[in-house]
């Protein structure tokens, strides 16, 4: 794995603090989504579809660190939109830090050359670059030119003054799996810690609904790609768990765990998870996790969540599973992921009709555009903080 002991050590002892007091439902890692507004319009996103009062809204550094703390979660995720393009970023980045939570700031690198030096290097403190692919890969997959090598440029940049960075890889229909495994060499290739990488999730927002990988694609791709790096011997490295490789090549049949990411955002406390943007929202972290109909979400459960095998809902699972089967996950982080052989069988459909909907409370709004109109992608396009 490309995680340092340092944090293998703490999330451990904060997993194992929380089994022994005896709680079932913990976050692993706080999805922190300061704003929505980004500086691409990528084919797959969907967390950008917003008017544009919306998409110009910031979570305040105050609010953003009151989040981390009634959160407690060991390790923190900013995604977007565009962090960078958020003005009081890097105070959000110190105050998390001092906190000593594992922050990994997400970013596509346009911006990064520009503010790095607002960023102190940190043991605490990750970059994780999105790169969906080689150059022609990418730029197809961000909808624009040249921000493959602006991303490379800014990895190597930030590699030379001592930052922490990986690589944030989303992979879609019509992958190459040789392809594939060359961007993974490449990666490793330019100094990364490691790759995080995952199959696209079905946005019903996004601007394209053709690129998205069902469950038995995903699972055959994965198969190919890992089986590449074993006739490589390459020596990838990944911010996973070996179980969770091992469920992406179809090997394990997992539920997620929603409440392992919780999200908290603009509009408040996400419910049930980062991915699903329709389901409400809490008022604190506490009614999210007492109050948030679980059992209605996952594979079977619910239409929305059958073709996820995103890392959000399911890394949670795989660590749970490792501390439950230790030697199971120590033979895997060894051997890697099964590549040959039946494929685990797939959770039963439990669900007759679609559930309906968790109301959203009075005071609580949520303006979702059906339609993507060229106002709305104007209000995307900004040049950056």
């Amino acid at each position: 794995m490309g995680i340092p002991l340092i944090q293998q050590y703490r999330v451990a002892r904060y997993i194992i603090g929380r089994k022994l007091s005896g709680q079932r439902r913990y976050p692993l890692v706080l999805m922190l989504e300061p704003l929505f507004q980004c500086n691409l319009a990528c084919a797959g996103c969907g967390k950008i579809d917003y008017p544009k009062d919306i998409l110009q809204q910031r979570l305040s550094v105050d609010a953003a660190l009151a989040a981390v703390d009634e959160c407690g979660a060991p390790m923190v995720s900013i995604p977007g939109g565009e962090p960078l393009i958020h003005k009081e970023m890097p105070q959000i980045v110190a105050g998390i830090v001092a906190r000593k939570r594992f922050v990994y700031l997400c970013t596509n690198a346009i911006l990064l050359a520009k503010h790095i030096d607002e960023y102190q290097p940190s043991p605490y403190l990750t970059f994780s670059v999105h790169l969906d692919g080689n150059r022609e890969r990418h730029d197809e997959s961000v909808c624009q030119e040249g921000v493959f090598d602006k991303a490379v440029a800014a990895i190597r940049l930030a590699r030379s003054k001592g930052f922490r960075v990986t690589v944030n890889c989303t992979l879609f229909q019509n992958e190459n799996p040789a392809d594939v495994a060359d961007f993974f060499d490449l990666a490793m290739g330019l100094g990364v810690e490691g790759i995080t990488v995952s199959p696209g999730y079905s946005y019903q927002h996004a601007p394209r609904q053709d690129v998205f990988l069902g469950r038995s694609a995903s699972k055959n791709l994965f198969r190919e790609i890992f089986a590449r790096g074993r006739q490589r011997r390459a020596r990838w490295s990944f911010n996973h768990s070996a179980l969770f490789l091992d469920f992406l090549a179809g090997n394990q049949s997992y539920q997620c765990t929603p409440w392992s990411t919780p999200t908290y955002n603009l509009f408040g406390w996400q419910r049930p998870c980062y991915l699903l943007t329709g389901e409400g929202y809490a008022k604190s972290y506490r009614s999210l996790m007492e109050d948030t109909e679980w059992e209605r979400y996952g594979v079977g459960r619910n239409p929305l969540c059958n073709n996820c095998m995103a890392h959000c809902g399911y890394e949670g699972t795989a660590v749970d599973d490792a501390f439950a089967h230790p030697l199971k996950a120590l033979w895997r982080s060894i051997a890697g992921p099964r590549t040959r052989g039946p494929l685990a069988p797939e959770l039963p459909v439990v669900y007759e009709e679609p559930p309906l909907k968790t109301p959203v409370p009075a005071e609580v709004t949520i303006p979702l555009t059906e339609v993507r109109t060229s106002a709305n992608r104007e209000g995307r396009r900004v040049s950056g903080a």
